[in-house]
């Protein structure tokens, strides 16, 4: 019945790599429902370097939580893996939250997973290791993307990580001769997944862990 509430203002949109979807500040007329894509939610500090604060896949829905009161993109939402998504209007999200509170208590369930996953990462980025949180954003994108070869270029990963692309390449260099990963062009292939799981910080785990306790299955078709 949600669902049917939704779907006659759902609108199927392409999502191509590096399109800036909300700038820092931007209004946000829509909420957007990844299929395939996978967008990013970085801070852009005034050097111009970036953190990345947030992913949404197909798990997600991004906008909603500046929808809550100001409308105001928190940060820059950028596509990292080109895909579809399904947006709505922000007026007819609001709709739904007054009149379906089934539908309002699990868009509330993913705005707690996804806080969870932005006070994780800030306090991974200050404390753990390069390779550690380099491992975190790999299996992320993996359980998004839902197969072993990833779209990650080492300049990505940079960007994702704010640091140097030359640290990145040191990092992954290890990985792959560690038998974790493997590399190409413009790709990167996950070869154990276990020993990644064993090497990254305990940030993963526990963020995974919070959306599938909020939101069970989330990640049931990896």
């Amino acid at each position: 019945d949600d669902f049917a509430f939704l779907e006659p203002h759902l609108e199927m949109v392409s999502l191509p790599k590096g399109t800036v979807v909300y700038e820092t500040g931007d209004l946000m007329p829509y909420a957007y429902f990844p299929h395939d894509s996978i967008v990013a939610l970085i801070t852009v500090l005034a050097d111009g370097k970036t953190v990345e604060m947030a992913v949404f896949g197909r798990e997600a829905v991004f906008g909603l939580a500046s929808a809550l009161v100001t409308r105001q993109a928190l940060g820059r939402y950028v596509v990292h893996v080109t895909g579809r998504a399904s947006r709505i209007d922000m007026n007819i999200l609001h709709q739904a939250f007054d009149t379906r509170p089934v539908l309002r208590e699990m868009c509330l369930r993913f705005v707690e997973a996804l806080l969870a996953q932005a006070f994780y990462s800030m306090a991974c980025n200050t404390v753990h290791s390069v390779e550690a949180r380099c491992c975190r954003w790999i299996l992320s994108m993996q359980d998004r993307v839902g197969r072993s070869t990833l779209p990650l270029t080492h300049e990505h990963l940079a960007e994702m990580l704010g640091v140097q692309r030359s640290t990145v390449s040191i990092v992954v260099r290890a990985l792959q001769t560690a038998g974790l990963i493997r590399q190409g062009r413009g790709l990167i292939t996950v070869t154990d997944r276990q020993g990644l799981e064993n090497t990254v910080c305990e940030c993963y785990a526990i963020t995974r862990n919070r959306f599938e306790r909020l939101l069970p299955h989330t990640f049931q078709n990896d």
